[in-house]
């Protein structure tokens, strides 16, 4: 049990570290570049890490179901259900908003960088900060539910 709790707290926090990172210092670093090198990053990074993701987000989900099952005559049960709701929904929330955007971005024409497509992208930004919050939420509920 002790083993799945380690790699549960360890991977969804290397998660929130990476979604973090994107917030906190690769979009703001990729405003400040010219529009088609903005372009092209953009259109690195979301194929990049759409492809790797999904796979992460799914992972996280299976460890902290399987957590919370394992925990479920403690104390912290409450908590630890709260903490794989609130992961479903983000997950949900990602596919219906997050995910298509991604996949425009995916997409992009370095040398065509329109206005309505910089506005999606920051669009993506703004929910993006939201979904790191509640993510950020979800780890608060399993240290809660957990630690002694």
């Amino acid at each position: 049990m002790l083993i799945i709790l380690t790699l549960t707290i360890l991977s969804i926090g290397l998660l929130i570290g990476t979604e973090l990172a994107v917030s906190i210092f690769i979009n703001p670093v990729l405003n400040r570049l010219d529009e088609r090198t903005r372009a092209q990053a953009i259109q690195m990074f979301a194929t990049r890490l759409g492809k790797a993701m999904p796979l992460w987000y799914a992972a996280n989900f299976v460890l902290l179901l399987t957590v919370t099952y394992l925990h479920r005559h403690h104390r912290g049960i409450a908590l630890l259900i709260a903490a794989s709701a609130i992961w479903a929904v983000v997950i949900l929330l990602t596919i219906l908003f997050l995910v298509p955007i991604n996949n425009r971005m995916m997409r992009l024409d370095p040398d065509s960088f329109t206005e309505a497509q910089q506005h999606e992208h920051h669009r993506w930004t703004t929910l993006h900060h939201l979904r790191v919050l509640t993510l950020c939420a979800a780890m608060v509920c399993l240290l809660l539910a957990v630690l002694p």
